[in-house]
């Protein structure tokens, strides 16, 4: 299988720029008559990171609100090793890129040290009431620069 653009030519050097893992239990609902991971869980197990990481951060309550929420523009996953039922899996999230209203989020599911499968996907901050774009504040710009630190691209 290819490896996705997003990781570079070293994959253990793009896994180092992550500061933030959580563990995934697969579920048995979760797999195939094969005993693979299915492949629609892994964007489950994105997204479970992606909450994870925001409230790690201390920002679920900003960004998630009565009045704002942020909502997926795109998400692709490269599968690059089958994962199992038993498999100690480890996922590890990142903001990559930081825009105005957008994010750019980066993910890594590992088992040991073998990265079996690459995500990456931008989320948009909307405004509900209008339904449109509104800006990232300056607030939680600051918590996931210092978060972060030089691997975040602007």
């Amino acid at each position: 299988m290819s490896r996705a653009s997003f990781i570079g030519p070293d994959p253990q050097q793009w896994l180092e720029k992550f500061h933030f893992h959580t563990p995934i239990k697969v579920r048995y609902c979760e797999t195939d008559l094969l005993g693979h991971v299915n492949n629609v869980s892994y964007f489950m197990y994105f997204e479970q990171g992606r909450i994870e990481y925001f409230e790690h951060l201390g920002l679920t309550e900003e960004l998630f609100t009565d009045e704002k929420v942020s909502v997926v523009a795109d998400l692709e996953c490269k599968y690059l090793a089958e994962v199992f039922l038993k498999d100690p899996l480890k996922l590890h999230v990142r903001v990559a890129k930081l825009g105005r209203s957008s994010m750019d989020i980066e993910y890594a599911l590992v088992v040991g040290e073998r990265i079996k499968a690459a995500g990456r996907g931008a989320i948009v901050l909307v405004d509900k009431t209008v339904g449109r774009s509104t800006p990232i504040s300056g607030h939680a710009r600051e918590i996931i620069r210092s978060f972060e630190g030089d691997g975040l691209a602007e």
